[in-house]
């Protein structure tokens, strides 16, 4: 039976002990293909040249964490490179599109095909039916995960990066395309959301870096984890202290995906997160 929230009784539930919620058949597929054909058209008009490329790495690396054209991206269209798109002579491997690992961070407030993917008033019933109760979009990221250099991210919490008092970010993870463990898909720790967070991501005093305060320096666990296969429509929820994880894609498929991350309008968001939104006021997904 459904709650008058839009989940059902069990699924409330399972998300609740789990930490991730998985909704196959969420999205049509069309909807999915527009929005691929969409990424693609942003990406070669947002693509910078080879020379003022910048690399994103999820893989503990982190060689974007000082760069300024990744930290004044929050209320922007940018595009960012996958690590290994360059040879070693330092040249792209193929056409610079096709060698991208993300579009960030607002697309859903500046581009108007990812704005009406983003949002709905079944994606608002589905946020307060997990307890938000004034969900805002933080930030949306399209990951394209491209054919064998689609890089690995490693372990981690939303909630590191997208720090709120109390925690309240939640992922909102749609599969664009089929998610395989042979083309990257992610893998969650169920129950994981009950461990203590390890560490935050802050801004330096000079606003013009990142360094992670820590408060415990053991990795998360690496066992226990379980495959989030999902076919192209499926929605993903992931609470955002749940450690999750992708592989890298070492297959000839691309696995796209796109994410939005919404936190609580009732908590406080701090002025030392990376991601600043100077210019662009924060919507629900219903507004």
């Amino acid at each position: 039976m459904k709650t008058q929230e839009g989940l059902t009784a069990e699924q409330i539930e399972f998300f609740d002990q789990n930490g991730y919620l998985v909704l196959p058949n969420f999205v049509d597929d069309q909807a999915c293909l527009n929005l691929r054909d969409q990424a693609m058209v942003l990406a070669e008009k947002y693509c910078p040249s080879p020379e003022q490329a910048t690399v994103f790495t999820a893989d503990g690396t982190a060689v974007h964490a000082s760069d300024d054209y990744f930290l004044t991206s929050g209320d922007k269209i940018r595009c960012f490179f996958e690590k290994d798109a360059f040879n070693e002579r330092g040249e792209l491997r193929q056409d610079a599109h096709l060698c991208l690992n993300k579009l960030g961070h607002a697309m859903h407030d500046l581009d108007p095909v990812f704005d009406d993917f983003s949002h709905s008033s079944r994606l608002a019933a589905v946020a307060r039916s997990i307890g938000m109760k004034q969900e805002k979009l933080l930030q949306s990221m399209y990951i394209f995960k491209q054919p064998r250099i689609g890089g690995e991210v490693t372990s981690h919490v939303d909630h590191t990066y997208l720090w709120t008092d109390p925690q309240s970010v939640i992922g909102f993870w749609f599969a664009i395309d089929d998610a395989t463990t042979q083309n990257g898909c992610m893998w969650a720790l169920p129950g994981g959301h009950r461990l203590p967070v390890k560490y935050r991501n802050r801004l330096t005093a000079d606003r013009k870096s990142t360094y992670n305060e820590v408060f415990d320096s053991t990795p998360y666990p690496t066992e226990g984890l379980v495959p989030l296969e999902a076919a192209r429509g499926t929605l993903v929820l992931l609470n955002g202290t749940l450690p999750h994880r992708s592989g890298p894609n070492k297959s000839d498929k691309p696995r796209h995906a796109y994410t939005l991350h919404a936190i609580d309008g009732t908590t406080n968001y701090p002025s030392d997160n990376w991601l600043q939104r100077t210019s662009l006021p924060m919507r629900g997904f219903s507004n």
